[in-house]
């Protein structure tokens, strides 16, 4: 999920006059990017920050080929915005900058200032009541979203429209459902691209369109080498196609020949009625029709028509099954208020946690089946809080990193270790079949991944997951359109990532085909019951 650089908001109201002053369109290099396979070297475990994960936000989810609904868009452009503001604090040092002073030639008390982030992009001006992002490229500086200061004393926090809650220190930004802390460094001034960023609007170039949105990938995806995509050739094919007349129209087509070769759930372009995103060949990406009827299935077949109880929004559900045992469903770690901004989610869902793990039915348990084989990812943090009730000891959970240089795919961040503390409230901590498969997405997979060192018995049943794990790094283009793409990895403790082809299962079975529903038949719930123990 859960953001990944002020994101880059996804606007679907009224906008700001546009302005028409071109974006600069400084011939685009055409020095290859290195897609060397990136290393494995593993991940210290020098414990970090504590601090629960998030896309990301939601993460936003394309789904293919129906359009997300409004909620999806505008959470992976804020869990953008939040990433991007929040630059691990473990990240490599990106070098001095020189300091920002004030009239008397000062550094200025506090966060206030010009500030880089570390490997998404963005620069960020800090005010003592507001907060502007710009989105930065080799040829380009685009202004992002901005953020109101929230009143109060302490630290400086800034909210955006969405709701999201940014707090800002000399050097951090943290982002209230993103895992950990982000480096920043302080800048003397805004770059020179950024000093007369125009505004995004269809006036614009559709070259100048093009080199942004090639540059955007080139600097930021980690992931060419592992889809098997050489990007600089891609631009040499595409590039020639576009010139100042060309359509709307045909400026996305080319763009979508682009990107529908790296089958990445967290890749999504839109504008206007136009929109393009899918996952991994084979796979489904949650929408509410899957989800009502998965739900309604399960409760016929798995749950012999019994309806379970529901929470936050019908998103949560659970059920006592029969012999000791209970079912947990998880549609995702967002969704879960009207408001759906993080401060109301968490606490719906801590009350839904509360219910569900009482001292009464924790002690009695004897297995517990979690599903999330229709999850659509939302928030790493409410993740990794899920993952709290479910030891009684600290363990690894995965680190974090970033990609943190614009011409080298393969050069990251410091990876950022975080780990599952044990919930104060009562807890579970027996035998665990989670059930996933390719709609198990985004935050889905970091809970997953969440659960590979936990004490205890755990199994995972199904098939793989859909296989994207990054907070959703929001962009706007010169031309107003809306970009979503990943720059991060998830790590296990050796180093490795499962980016692409997704985490794998223990116990392989169908996941929702036509066939097991023709045959109202569960096999993923079936064998999780015959693994688990009886009362």
């Amino acid at each position: 999920m859960a953001g990944t650089g002020i994101p880059a908001p996804t606007r679907t109201g009224t906008s700001a006059p546009v302005s028409t002053t071109p974006v600069s369109t400084t011939p685009v290099s055409t020095t290859p990017v290195s897609t060397t396979p990136v290393s494995t070297t593993p991940v210290s475990t020098t414990p970090v920050s504590t601090t629960p994960a998030s896309t990301t936000p939601a993460s936003a989810t394309a789904s293919a080929p129906a359009r997300p609904h409004r909620r999806t868009l505008r959470r992976a452009a804020a869990t953008a915005l939040l990433l991007a503001l929040a630059t691990a604090a473990t990240t490599t040092a990106v070098g001095p900058a020189g300091a920002a002073t004030g009239e008397a030639g000062r550094t200025p008390a506090g966060p206030v200032g010009v500030w880089q982030l570390d490997g998404y992009g963005t620069v960020l001006r800090v005010e003592s009541g507001r907060l502007q992002e710009y989105q930065l490229t080799a040829v380009s500086c685009l202004p992002g979203q901005s953020a109101g200061r929230v009143p109060g004393g302490g630290p400086f926090r800034y909210a955006t429209e969405d709701g999201e809650v940014l707090t800002v220190r000399p050097g951090s930004v943290h982002v209230n459902g993103s895992v950990g802390d982000r480096a920043t460094r302080r800048l003397a001034a805004l770059p020179d691209l950024c000093r007369h960023a125009p505004d995004p609007g269809p006036a614009a170039d559709p070259v100048a369109t093009f080199d942004v949105f090639w540059r955007t990938f080139a600097e930021n995806y980690p992931f060419f080498a592992a889809k098997g995509v050489d990007w600089n050739a891609v631009r040499e094919s595409h590039r020639p196609r576009v010139h100042a007349g060309t359509t709307e129209d045909e400026l996305f087509a080319v763009f979508r020949e682009m990107l529908a070769p790296l089958h990445d759930a967290h890749v999504h372009l839109s504008g206007d009625d136009r929109f393009f995103g899918e996952g991994r060949p084979g796979t489904a990406i949650p929408t509410p029709e899957l989800e009502t009827r998965v739900k309604a299935y399960v409760q016929e077949v798995d749950l012999g028509g019994r309806a379970p109880l529901e929470f936050a929004q019908g998103r949560v559900s659970y059920a006592d099954l029969p012999d000791g045992r209970g079912y947990l469903r998880l549609s995702g770690f967002d969704g879960y208020t009207e408001s759906g901004d993080f401060a109301s989610e968490s606490a719906e869902f801590d009350r839904a946690l509360d219910t569900v793990f009482t001292a009464e039915r924790t002690a009695r348990l004897r297995g517990l089946v979690i599903d999330l084989r229709v999850n659509g990812g939302g928030s790493d943090e409410l993740g990794l809080r899920l993952a709290a009730r479910l030891t009684d000891r600290p363990y690894f959970a995965y680190a974090k990193r970033v990609r943190n240089d614009p011409a080298d795919a393969t050069r990251f961040t410091r990876p950022q270790p975080l780990y599952v503390q044990p919930a104060q409230d009562p807890r579970y901590t027996g035998p665990i079949a989670v059930l996933t498969g390719g709609s198990t997405v985004s935050a889905g997979e970091t809970f997953t991944q969440a659960l590979l060192e936990r004490p205890g018995r755990t199994v995972r049943i199904g098939q793989p997951t859909q296989g994207v794990f990054s907070d959703v790094l929001g962009r706007t283009l010169p031309n107003g359109w809306e970009l979503g793409l990943p720059n991060e990895q998830f790590l296990t403790r050796t180093g490795k990532t499962f980016d692409g082809p997704g985490i794998p299962v223990d116990i392989t079975t169908p996941v929702f085909t036509e066939e097991e529903f023709g045959a109202h038949r569960d096999s993923a719930f079936t064998a999780a019951l015959r693994r688990l123990p009886r009362a």
